[in-house]
């Protein structure tokens, strides 16, 4: 027998321990990263589907024929959602980030198995996921941004114009992560579909929900141009982290996802996503979840979420000092600084967050970003809205009221002043940013210099984000990945 080196039971209640710093994924607190139905009955199926499965491997769906079973009703289901016909085909990922990956990987082989010479171009609104910028850094593609309008919306006349042949994919969002903004999915697709080039549709956040949205204009696979779109299963489908589906139109075009060898002496290695061995749990959970719910429950619990983004719309407008960007569309919303009232009744959207989290929501703070046409999009803070949200409205409104009275007016953080403008040790190491040897020991100086010592993040996020702001791109990201790399390393 072998001897355990600690009881279970000692195990369990070391994990739930640790568990008790993590915040809520439960009860409607946190606006941002966890999807809740509000549906015991949803997790209690989605566990022991998740058990059900637990021995098997995902790697092959031949030795394993309940995960192919399983993989074509999901898809089937998405398919039929999404708008789809019998030329259609998918793929279960582990989340939306692969599904998009993925989406380039094949526009990129398509594109050289076409003969096309050169370094094929992916082509986004600056509103696109960060996902895109993965999967161009990845894949080795040339990433082109086009500026988006002041609230968020894609340029359908600029994306049209900046459509050349070296172009291998479009990009559109079903909305975009940052403003829960719509882009013109019938106007861009429809450009590109004329100049022979694929468009993919990310509607990972809201591909199983805004079918439920009424008052659309088309923006799934109704859409001609449309060559393949995302939609994550673990957001408003509601299963465990990481589940997504990625839909292509046209098997020979979907076949580029795939890769396959028997240049080795082991087995033929023939995968669909990027991951080999997997689990078929996330899997095994959205199958059964979808099993549950069906078309009318998703329905049922969409119209939950919009009664409660629409009350939650009204609040943020009832607001003295803030304002909602653009017209949201689904269950998602950004609020900025209303510049058009008095200076002293403003409100920061970092510091509103800050305050927020006090009253027991957690919301998502955006920095400023600068656009490639120097246009500046605002500073914001995201709210994203799921059907247990319903049942904490009069907390969390009321919460958005005691938040704003209690900042507004505070001017938000001026990055340049949280640089010691221009003097000090920090400001002279960012003077000379290219020279700085890009270590992880230099890096944890200037964070010790502006107070970051690698040891998380603080409380009030207002500063990081404003030193976001204030910072190089490329040395934002060195600094951060430090910061974030700590938070696993063991301790010395």
């Amino acid at each position: 027998m072998i001897p355990f080196a600690a009881e279970p039971e000692d195990i369990l209640r070391e994990l739930a321990a640790l568990r008790s710093a993590d915040a809520p994924t439960h009860g409607g607190e946190v606006l941002s990263f966890v999807y809740d139905s509000g549906l015991a009955a949803v997790d209690e199926l989605a566990a022991a589907a998740m058990a059900a499965v637990q021995p098997l491997n995902g790697l092959d769906p031949t030795t394993f024929p309940s995960i192919a079973a399983m993989e074509r009703d999901v898809t089937g289901f998405l398919r039929t959602l999404l708008g789809g016909g019998d030329d259609v085909v998918g793929s279960v990922t582990s989340g939306g980030t692969e599904s998009c990956m993925l989406a380039v990987k094949t526009a990129r082989e398509n594109f050289h198995r076409a003969g096309k010479p050169g370094t094929p171009r992916l082509l986004a609104p600056a509103s696109v996921h960060a996902a895109f910028h993965k999967a161009a850094h990845y894949f080795g593609l040339t990433l082109d941004l086009v500026p988006v309008d002041g609230e968020g919306r894609a340029d359908a006349a600029g994306m049209a114009a900046a459509m050349g042949q070296d172009v291998a994919l479009v990009v559109v969002s079903a909305p975009s992560y940052p403003h829960a903004v719509l882009d013109p999915v019938e106007e861009i697709a429809r450009a590109a579909q004329d100049r022979g080039i694929d468009c993919h549709v990310d509607a990972c956040i809201g591909g199983l929900v805004l079918p439920f949205w009424d008052g659309l204009p088309e923006w799934d696979l109704r859409v001609p141009g449309v060559t393949s779109i995302s939609a994550d299963l673990h957001k408003y489908g509601y299963a465990p982290k990481g589940a997504s589906v990625l839909l292509t139109r046209g098997r020979d075009r979907q076949r580029g996802q795939f890769f396959a060898t028997t240049s080795w002496p082991g087995y033929p290695v023939v995968n669909a996503t990027l991951l080999g061995s997997k689990s078929a749990a996330p899997l095994a959970a959205a199958w059964a979840i979808i099993k549950l719910l069906g078309t009318a429950g998703f329905a049922e619990l969409a119209a939950s979420c919009r009664r409660s983004t629409e009350a939650i719309l009204d609040t943020a407008a009832g607001i003295e000092g803030l304002r909602v960007v653009g017209t949201p569309t689904g269950p998602l919303l950004a609020v900025a600084c209303d510049g058009s009232v008095a200076a002293d009744r403003r409100i920061d959207p970092h510091h509103w967050a800050d305050s927020l989290k006090s009253h027991g929501f957690t919301a998502q703070l955006q920095p400023a970003f600068t656009q490639r046409d120097g246009s500046v999009l605002p500073r914001t803070t995201h709210l994203t809205i799921t059907p247990v949200t319903e049942s904490r409205l009069p907390e969390l409104t009321g919460a958005m009221v005691l938040a704003a009275d209690a900042v507004r007016g505070v001017p938000g953080v001026d990055p340049q002043q949280l640089l010691g403008a221009g003097e000090g040790p920090v400001a002279e190491l960012l003077a000379s940013a290219a020279a700085i040897p890009r270590t992880s020991e230099t890096a944890r100086q200037v964070l010790g210099a502006l107070g970051l010592d690698g040891g998380g993040l603080p409380g009030a996020m207002a500063p990081v984000l404003a030193l976001v702001e204030a910072l190089p791109g490329d040395v934002a990201a060195w600094l951060l990945t430090e910061l974030l790399a700590t938070v696993t390393e063991p301790p010395l």
